[in-house]
């Protein structure tokens, strides 16, 4: 009999060692193969990681940006708000307003046909409005002690030149442009020949060592006034005719030089070096604006300053002048009333008494017959003293608005000859006005030429009122004027027509 088996019922035999070995066999690859996915999950885990980190960090850079924006776009609204908080600031400016109406009204003002022509004429007005009161002023006292017997004496004279020449400028501003360029030979014909007449005996007469002047009777009259307003016109003309075409020496040359040493040759050998200095800017300005070749320009601007240079060194009176111009007057001879310098320092003992406000009008102590020339030369120290300082600065500011009006003449007009005629008119009237105040002021050696449409002088007051009236003339020749005058002269007739209904009635 076999033998029985010992395990109870229910309960799992064990395998045998065969059946053992090739379960534990089994399990092993299984073990293994487990421990070799372990490694693998541990590698996706720790990619998973950093791309969990790289999108935390984008997360958080996109945050940041965010943030950096919003701090950016506070910082420019607050910026901007700062801008506009100033802007409002600067709007708040009182005077930014006016600034800018007074700057509109300017632009409306300057664009007007007529603009140029009330420029000049009304600054001329003013300076020959102030030069009657001054005259007045400043004469008043030569003029009872001379034997005058009133105190108006000068004045009357004065007053009747400025009408004479009141009517010449309301004359020569309609005459035509065509007709100024007929009369430019005439006129400088007939100036030569008036500057020769003042060496005729009998004609001419000399006053204070200056052969410049001509008498017939009881009249009087300064021909190189007027020749100042001949060889402007007469320059004007012919360097508008030879423009482009001055290529060789003679071309260039003739006739323009000839007459120009006429006119200053005439000049100089009656004495007056002041005024042939006035009519060598003249030309100089006249031929620079026209296009002189600039070598035979430089031959003629080199050839009159060594001119001058000699009438200068040749006479011991104005080399004394240039002298104490340049050492200031510290001579002994200033004590003297018949010194160099008595002239010089009481014009400037005149301006330094006048302080700021002045010592009031009629009220100079120079005019006492301490300052000589009062009323003639020397009536800006007059000026100063009566009215100031800011009375002097205004006098330069209505010459610097003349100056202005000049310019404008000389930039808007089309016409060359307008342009070299008012260049010429310029050197004369602002250059003569710049040297009489240099001279007053001591920065410049006496000279002897009057402030222009301020000083007393017939011939002086009657040619400088003449010369703007041509330039009126000119300005009205710009684009747009006769239109803007024919529309003014209807508005006019218009106006009288309605007066004279209503007083009808």
């Amino acid at each position: 009999m076999g033998r029985q088996s010992t395990a109870k019922p229910g309960a799992r035999r064990r395998p045998t060692s065969s059946a053992a070995a090739a379960t534990t066999a089994a399990k092993a690859p299984a073990k293994k193969a487990a421990k070799v996915k372990s490694p693998a999950k541990k590698t996706s885990a720790a990619k998973t990681k950093p791309r969990t980190t790289k999108a935390a960090s984008a997360k958080a850079a996109s945050a940041k940006a965010r943030s950096s924006a919003q701090t950016a776009g506070t910082t420019a609204s607050a910026g901007s708000a700062t801008s506009q908080t100033k802007a409002k600031t600067r709007k708040r400016f009182p005077g930014r307003a006016l600034l800018r109406a007074i700057g509109t009204e300017y632009s409306r003002v300057s664009s007007h046909p007529l603009a140029t022509y009330y420029i000049i004429l009304l600054s001329v007005l003013l300076l020959t409005g102030l030069g009657l009161v001054m005259v007045l002023s400043a004469s008043s006292i030569t003029s009872y002690d001379g034997g005058e017997g009133s105190s108006f004496a000068y004045f009357n004279k004065q007053a009747g030149f400025v009408g004479i020449g009141l009517v010449l400028l309301v004359t020569a501003s309609l005459v035509p442009l065509p007709v100024w360029k007929k009369l430019a030979w005439p006129a400088i014909g007939l100036g030569l020949v008036m500057q020769a007449a003042v060496f005729l005996p009998g004609l001419g007469k000399s006053t204070k060592g200056n052969a410049n002047w001509i008498e017939i009777g009881a009249f009087q009259l300064q021909p190189s006034e007027f020749l100042k307003v001949a060889l402007a016109v007469w320059l004007g003309c012919v360097l508008a005719n030879k423009f482009g075409k001055m290529t060789t020496f003679t071309h260039a040359m003739i006739p323009v030089v000839p007459g120009i040493a006429a006119a200053i040759g005439l000049v100089v050998a009656g004495n007056d070096l002041g005024t042939a200095l006035v009519l060598m800017a003249m030309a100089l300005a006249c031929l620079f604006v026209g296009a002189f070749p600039g070598k035979y320009f430089a031959l003629l601007a080199a050839g009159l300053v060594a001119v001058t240079a000699f009438f200068v060194l040749s006479s011991e009176n104005r080399l004394n002048r240039l002298t104490l111009a340049l050492t200031g007057h510290a001579d002994q001879a200033a004590i003297d009333t018949t010194g160099q310098a008595w002239q010089s320092n009481h014009g400037l003992f005149s301006l330094a008494s006048g302080g700021w406000f002045g010592v009031g009008l009629g009220a100079s102590r120079e005019k006492w017959s301490w300052l000589p020339e009062a009323h003639n030369d020397f009536i800006f120290a007059i000026i100063g003293e009566e009215l100031g300082l800011l009375g002097t600065i205004a006098v330069i500011l209505v010459f610097a608005i003349l100056a202005f009006g000049l310019l404008r003449v000389m930039l808007r007009s089309q016409h060359l000859f307008v342009k070299i005629t008012t260049a010429g008119l310029f050197a004369w009237l602002i250059g003569q006005a710049a040297i009489n105040i240099g001279v007053v002021a001591g920065l410049l050696p006496v000279i002897g030429l009057p402030l222009p449409f301020v000083s007393y002088g017939g011939s002086s007051i009657i040619a400088s009122l003449l010369a703007v009236g041509i330039i009126l003339s000119f300005a009205r020749t710009e684009e747009g004027a006769a239109e803007a005058i024919r529309a003014h002269k209807d508005r006019v007739r218009s106006s009288l027509g309605v007066l004279a209904r209503k007083v009808r009635k």
